[in-house]
Parts: C-alpha cells; sequence; structure tokens
C-alpha cells in the first residue's frame, strides 16, 4: 500500500486522513494493470477520459511512475486519427467495445500530460507525448462547429456528431488551454488552436442554444465553471441558481433531476468547481458530505438512491476516488492540481472578434 508520508499532501480534516488516502492511492493502484490500463474497475471497461482523471489522481499522490505508465497505454493505443476509442475491454487484447470517438474523451490526455509535466518536470516524458496530444487535439479541432462549439464524436464509420454537448465541450475547454500550455512550454505555436479556444470560450459563455439541451444533468451545470470558461459572478449566479435542485444536503450531488440518486463523481466534481471559482468552504461541505460513498477498502461506490436507501451501482470505480483525490488535492494547494483546475495561468487564446 502506498505509504501515509506519500499522501501527506492529501489530508483534508472531515475528508481524509493520510492513512485513509494512502488506502485510496492504493485502490487505484490495484485496479491498474501491469500495462498503465486504468479501467473503471477490475472486468469492466476503461474509457480514455477516466482512465486520465485517475492517471491525474495517482500524481497528486507522488505515485509518478505508474501514472506515467497509464500516459504510455493512450500513446500505445492512439488511433491513426488522433483519436481513442470510447471504450476498451479489461483484458491484454484492450479490445474497443465502443467504437465512437468522443471529443472530450480524446481531448483530455492533454490536461493529464500537463498536469504530469508540473508534478515532475519531465521534459523526456514530454517529448515523447507531444505527438499523441498534437495528433488528438487536432482530430478535436476539426469537429469545431462554426459557432464555437465542439461535436460531441465521430461514429466508427468516421461520421461526425455535430451536435455539442456542453459538459464535453466545456471539459475540451480546459483540455485545449492545457494544449497551447504544453506548446508554449516546447516553443511551437498553435495559433489555430489559439481561436479554437477563443471561440469555443465565447459559446460556452454566451451561446447556450448551440448545445444540447442537457439541463436535468448536473454536469451541465457545473462543467462551465470546472472546465475554466466561467469565473467571478457568472460563476456564482449559476451555481446558486440551480443548488437546491442539485445539491442534496448530508449526501451530495444528484447525478439527474429528479432522480433521488446522488453520486460520488458529481459531488467531487463539484467541489473542484466551488473550490476554482474561490468557495473552498462550500466545497470542503460537500466532500465531507459524501464520505458515506466510503467502502472499507478506501474507494467509494459510484452512487447512492436515498429514497432506497440503497448504494446503486454495485461498483467501486477508480474514477469516482480519483475526482475525490484530485479535489483534496487542489484544496490543499498542490501546484500541478490547482494550476491545471484553476486555470490562472493557462493560456486563454485569441479573441474570436480579433480575427473577422
Amino acid at each position: 500500500m502506498t505509504s501515509p508520508g506519500r499522501t501527506e499532501r492529501l489530508v483534508l480534516p472531515g475528508v481524509l486522513t493520510a492513512e485513509q488516502a494512502a488506502r485510496t492511492v492504493a485502490g487505484i493502484l490495484a485496479t491498474q494493470r501491469e500495462d498503465g490500463a486504468i479501467p473503471w474497475f477490475r472486468g469492466h471497461h476503461l474509457d480514455p477520459w477516466d482512465h486520465t482523471e485517475a492517471a491525474m489522481a495517482l500524481d497528486a499522490a507522488g505515485e509518478h511512475e505508474r501514472a506515467e505508465a497509464a500516459y504510455h497505454w493512450l500513446a500505445r493505443h492512439q488511433n491513426p486519427d488522433g483519436s481513442w476509442y470510447a471504450a476498451y475491454a479489461d483484458g491484454d487484447a484492450a479490445a474497443p467495445t465502443d467504437r465512437g470517438r468522443e471529443t472530450n474523451f480524446c481531448a483530455y490526455i492533454a490536461v493529464g500530460v500537463w498536469h504530469h509535466f508540473l508534478s515532475t518536470g519531465d521534459e523526456t516524458f514530454l517529448d515523447h507525448m507531444w505527438p499523441a496530444v498534437y495528433a488528438a487535439i487536432e482530430y478535436v479541432v476539426e469537429l469545431q462547429q462554426p459557432g464555437g462549439e465542439i461535436g460531441w464524436k465521430r461514429e466508427d464509420d468516421g461520421t461526425p456528431v455535430n451536435d455539442a454537448l456542453l459538459t464535453g465541450s466545456s471539459s475540451v475547454y480546459q483540455a485545449l488551454r492545457c494544449a497551447l500550455a504544453l506548446a508554449e512550454q516546447r516553443e511551437e505555436p498553435q495559433p489555430d488552436w489559439e481561436l479554437a479556444v477563443g471561440r469555443l470560450g465565447h459559446a460556452i459563455r454566451s451561446h447556450p442554444e448551440r448545445f444540447l439541451d442537457k439541463a436535468r444533468y448536473s454536469m451541465d451545470w457545473y462543467y462551465p465553471i470546472l472546465g475554466g470558461a466561467l469565473r467571478g459572478e457568472a460563476a456564482r449566479n449559476r451555481i446558486d441558481a440551480d443548488w437546491e435542485q442539485f445539491v442534496v444536503p448530508g449526501l451530495g450531488v444528484r447525478c439527474v433531476l429528479p432522480n433521488p440518486w446522488v453520486t460520488g463523481g458529481e459531488s467531487a466534481e463539484l467541489a473542484l468547481a466551488l473550490w476554482a471559482m474561490g468557495e473552498s468552504e462550500r466545497a470542503v461541505q460537500i466532500l465531507k458530505w459524501m464520505q458515506h460513498l466510503r467502502a472499507e477498502d478506501g474507494m467509494y461506490w459510484t452512487g447512492y438512491v436515498f429514497d432506497d436507501d440503497a448504494i446503486w451501482p454495485r461498483e467501486l470505480t477508480s474514477w469516482t476516488a480519483g475526482s475525490l483525490l484530485l479535489a483534496v488535492a487542489a484544496l490543499g494547494g498542490d501546484e500541478a492540481t490547482t494550476s491545471v483546475f484553476g486555470g490562472e495561468r493557462l493560456p486563454t487564446g485569441l479573441d474570436p472578434d480579433c480575427c473577422r
């Protein structure tokens, strides 16, 4: 098990002790395959976004070698067009089980690679991963629509799905900014990416009509903040407007209205979004509430149906544990985590009006 001494940065009173954090990290490590892949849980599938989220949690816990192995897995399994499939089986062959290629899944490698570089300062790693990041971002930018939003995927046959999801596009916004940070570090300017970031940020902030209506889902509520497109008064107004709909005091955050179901991943992500907008006290409260989802082995149940007093589904997911650790790391001031989720030092791209 990970030494508690390595997880002192992940201590948060009422949420995690060093020993508890070490147990959670050990749970993610036990889920990770020897080849670096991190499925949801052993025997279940892997998706590239949640795989990366868990890898970032490993870096936050000081497990840099295992995090690096996760990124090398991505590099080895990237498709020729720069994408990854939406899901892979947990097995030696890593056979795809969903051949859709979702843009937010593909872009998130940039967040993870930048986070790992900030955690380690490893230029050799950056050199190795840059071609994978570059190809992934090029794949994603090709699906940007005239209004700035990002089409959410390509089908297996290459057909683009141009409809855009606010949650996915908000995640892509964060990823594009991290990709620009990587490009700056390498002194390889990417003006097309700069314009793509500016156009996407404008769409998220000012044109909700350009995205499919998924307002029932809590992720659409907080992701414009988590992804960094909204800050300040706009962020506070957005959170306050739907707080009572989505937040269940003492339990956490609903996944989707009107279902009586709170989920650990959404709760931890909301806490991270609250921290990013300067609401640390509310963030800590959310994390304290979600502790009823913690299992004896240090992992976290995906969700809880409070009308039935039932854990559902009966699965302990690596990404739920990972999102909790990242929220705690941000609240504790971990530099790499605060940089990628706070966003103050990330490039902001170009004003879309500048090139008209």
